[in-house]
């Protein structure tokens, strides 16, 4: 299995407003960087984008390291909480889960690679995830020009 590493970013401009995604895979020396945004939408929706899109655009299975300075993504795995959201039909304390169209197609990405959630500090040293945040927010704009 091709082992790959995705680094990946949302940003939203006013939550809800304008937003912007970005994700920089890695493979074999090979760098690729996606983007998009949204003009109507949450930063949380924007995180959970950039790493569905990151993980639709693998050809194959891969085993993937995927970096997130999302802790809202990377809990939801890591501390296994997505995963109980389901088995109880979306709900949490009596309340529909937010975003739960965009865990349900993440977790089927989930299903077909095998996803390693790591939690970085945002704006810190991670060169990746900085280059993901530029891009993130570059999207932002290319956004609210969408709304003109």
């Amino acid at each position: 299995m091709k082992q790959v590493t995705i680094h990946t970013d949302g940003a939203c401009s006013g939550n809800p407003g304008p937003g912007g995604w970005a994700a920089v895979l890695s493979y074999n020396g090979a760098r690729k960087e996606l983007g998009g945004g949204s003009p109507g939408t949450t930063n949380n929706r924007m995180e959970l984008t950039a790493v569905i899109k990151a993980l639709e655009a693998l050809k194959e299975p891969c085993a993937v390291s995927l970096y997130s300075d999302s802790s809202y993504v990377c809990n939801a795995f890591n501390k296994k909480w997505v995963y109980k959201w389901e088995s109880n039909g979306w709900m949490r304390k009596n309340e529909p889960v937010p975003n739960a169209d965009l865990w349900t197609e993440l977790l089927k990405l989930t299903e077909r690679h095998s996803v390693m959630f790591v939690w970085v500090r945002g704006h810190a040293d991670n060169a990746e995830n900085q280059r993901c945040d530029e891009l993130a927010r570059g999207n932002i704009e290319r956004s609210r020009q969408a709304m003109i």
